[in-house]
């Protein structure tokens, strides 16, 4: 089975008619989103006949100290596609982000990992 990735250009066209201005940032591999929009977007990434995105591989979070970017892998495998969505969440205090958790039950521990290592 071979797989191909949807680019991040791709992923903005779609999610850009469905969200307008949810879209932040894209180039050929990624496309970032708005943080208080990335729950709504990713479930309608998964529920989209489309898309058909069934499937998350990971969620992991990166400290770039001014801000947190945290980044999903999804695979849709009916239509043997991947993806990556990104959202950055800026400061230090007080940070929160949607959880996934009601998409994928499997975000719920990584959810948490992150949680613990990020803070």
């Amino acid at each position: 089975m071979l797989v191909s990735h949807l680019s991040g250009s791709h992923l903005a066209s779609i999610i850009e008619k469905v969200f307008p201005d949810s879209v932040t940032q894209c180039d050929d591999s990624d496309v970032w989103v708005t943080s208080n929009s990335v729950a709504e977007i990713l479930q309608y990434m998964r529920d989209d006949e489309g898309l058909q995105f069934d499937f998350l591989n990971s969620i992991s979070a990166v400290d770039f100290i001014g801000f947190f970017e945290i980044v999903y892998h999804l695979t849709s495998i009916s239509m043997q596609t991947t993806a990556v969505v990104k959202t950055k969440v800026y400061g230090r205090d007080d940070l929160s982000l949607p959880s996934v958790y009601h998409v994928w039950r499997g975000a719920d521990f990584q959810e948490r990992e992150i949680w613990d290592l990020m803070g």
